[in-house]
């Protein structure tokens, strides 16, 4: 499957930049996360070498005892304004690059991460 960089949302299970929508219920969003940093924050969207665009997610915890993670799902949800309970790590566990899943309305879901990240309809 394609990710392309056009996030305007046609079907589940079109990739769309970082995140892809997987059933009308559930969101991934594909991140690259910075354990250790300053402060947590979410700083916009990070861009590999071979072109791949991940959400580029900083946090103070140590990639410890999934200590990181935990704080991922946290800041996540806090920055979505989602439950906790519907933030997890799907993929990635002990990588720097993760799959974050999300579950709840997808229109709710996909507008919070537009707005976050500026990106306008």
């Amino acid at each position: 499957m394609d990710r392309c960089a056009d996030w305007r949302l046609t079907q589940c299970g079109e990739a769309q930049g970082f995140f892809e929508i997987v059933r009308n219920d559930f969101v991934h969003v594909y991140a690259r996360v910075t354990p250790g940093a300053a402060k947590d924050e979410i700083t916009g969207v990070w861009r590999g070498a071979e072109g791949e665009q991940r959400l580029a997610v900083k946090v103070t915890a140590p990639p410890d005892k999934g200590k990181a993670n935990a704080a991922i799902c946290k800041l996540v949800s806090k920055t979505l304004g989602l439950p906790k309970s519907a933030v997890s790590i799907m993929a990635g566990e002990t990588s720097r690059l993760k799959t974050v899943a999300l579950a709840g309305d997808t229109g709710v879901i996909v507008a919070a991460i537009k707005r976050l990240t500026g990106e306008t309809e």
